[in-house]
């Protein structure tokens, strides 16, 4: 089922529209083509792919969103598939933000916050394979047990500097 989107300013690579579709891609649980006009993203559903990220906005940009409690939130991160290395990356630092009452919606950056632009997915189940993995507990960019797939040792790697 498709969900009609509204904005005020365009999520970035999108014109300007009236109106944008929000369409689950078949087979693919969380993840979705943001569309408005001729132009697409593909965007994911931050809960089921990235269920530990958890940027913080500031109040003026969820009072401009009508967002009063962190469950009326809809977080999509926008997906760029096959990068330069053939990679899926996703964007961290600009979040699309979703009143889910309102279906009010803007592509938020995110202040004071080390996130990055570019993020490489990996394969889900890719980490469990990887031998000596654990998660970090303390990075942000940890994102689910390191999903992004940038810890390779026994310690994170993501954000060495909170391991110090």
């Amino acid at each position: 089922m498709s969900i009609d989107l509204t904005f005020a300013v365009p999520p970035f690579g999108l014109a300007p529209a009236p109106v944008f579709t929000l369409t689950p891609v078949d087979g693919a649980e969380g993840l979705f083509t943001l569309v408005g006009g001729s132009s697409r993203l593909f965007v994911l559903d931050a809960a089921v792919h990235l269920p530990s990220y958890a940027p913080e906005l500031t109040n003026e940009q969820a009072a401009g969103l009508g967002l009063t409690a962190p469950e009326d939130a809809m977080l999509l991160v926008v997906a760029n598939p096959g990068g330069a290395d053939g990679g899926t990356t996703v964007n961290l630092l600009a979040p699309i933000v979703v009143n889910a009452r309102t279906s009010v919606g803007a592509q938020l950056i995110l202040e004071e916050q080390d996130l990055p632009l570019r993020a490489e997915l990996a394969a889900r189940g890719a980490l469990a394979r990887r031998p000596g993995f654990r998660a970090c507990s303390t990075s942000r960019e940890s994102i689910d047990a390191c999903f992004v797939g940038t810890c390779t040792r026994m310690r994170c790697t993501c954000m060495e500097r909170h391991h110090a």
